[in-house]
């Protein structure tokens, strides 16, 4: 427990991590602001000092875990060239499904505040699935170039597919329910062996990957 009157490094950073705890560990009936900083070793009133209150936690939550995705997925035209397109576009639809995970992001969606202000932060140019499809785009163009990926390819298309889905699955899925990285897996097989990439066949997409 952090003593009173001592600043904790990266307090918002322990905080989420702690509420990701909870949920995978106990759901979200668990998640309130006392399990949260009880599970981040924090005073009781560190969480209201941070926050307005649980929902805003929640949203910007979700919004840092997009944020973090969008920042990978911004090196993807790095990759270009480098292993395969279906390996590196699975790296990233998964990144972003895992992002914020079916729970919490269902736990947003359940809470009318935090959706709002979720809502409105993507609206307003957070980083999120609009900055992760346009990331793609680009790493499509480049390894279109390369000739990895078949000329007239819509780039466009692929990439707002992968993304389109995975937001789906995202927002839709429930604990207990259907594993949505099988069905990841699967769709970005598909569209890489559309879009005629190298390294496209099933075997590139092993399932404990």
């Amino acid at each position: 427990m952090s003593p009173r009157g001592v600043a904790m490094p990266d307090v918002r950073e322990r905080m989420f991590a702690a509420a990701e705890r909870v949920l995978a560990r106990e759901g979200p009936g668990a998640l309130t602001s006392r399990a949260i900083t009880t599970e981040a070793g924090c005073a009781k009133g560190v969480l209201h000092a941070h926050f307005a209150g649980l929902d805003e936690f929640v949203a910007d939550l979700v919004l840092d875990r997009f944020a973090e995705t969008a920042r990978a997925a911004g090196e993807l035209a790095e990759r270009a060239g480098a292993g395969t397109v279906a390996g590196n576009l699975r790296d990233v639809a998964l990144a972003l499904l895992d992002s914020a995970g079916p729970t919490i992001a269902g736990l947003a969606m359940t809470r009318p505040a935090a959706s709002l202000r979720l809502r409105r932060a993507l609206e307003s140019g957070a980083p999120g699935f609009s900055a992760v499809q346009e990331s793609i785009t680009r790493y499509l163009d480049a390894e279109q170039r390369l000739g990895r990926v078949a000329p007239g390819t819509d780039t466009a298309a692929v990439a707002l597919a992968a993304v389109g889905t995975t937001h789906h699955l995202l927002m839709t899925g429930r604990p207990g329910g259907a594993d949505p990285r099988e069905q990841v897996r699967g769709l970005i097989a598909m569209l890489a062996s559309a879009a005629g990439a190298s390294g496209a066949a099933s075997g590139d997409l092993p399932a404990g990957e």
